[in-house]
């Protein structure tokens, strides 16, 4: 993947630079829920501040601002 496509994946959220689990998979060559298994399985080996999940608001927020993302991951279901 080139440089400016993952710098592209980065966004500005919680005042921290992250990058979503669906672009991580991507970046990895991997289905999504097979990224989100592999963390499950191996919790222990990422440190707390690894991830976190967006709230709902943030979801919205993300989809409003960010015109990059795919079309999919705008109807992506949201928890909480």
């Amino acid at each position: 993947m080139e440089l400016q496509l993952i710098q592209s994946k980065i966004y500005d959220l919680r005042g921290l630079r992250v990058m979503l689990d669906f672009d991580l998979a991507l970046l990895y060559d991997v289905k999504n829920f097979r990224l989100k298994e592999q963390v499950k399985r191996n919790i222990e080996r990422f440190p707390s501040d690894f991830m976190f999940q967006l709230t709902k608001a943030e979801w919205l927020e993300l989809i409003a601002n960010c015109d990059n993302l795919p079309e999919n991951a705008k109807f992506s279901p949201v928890t909480s």
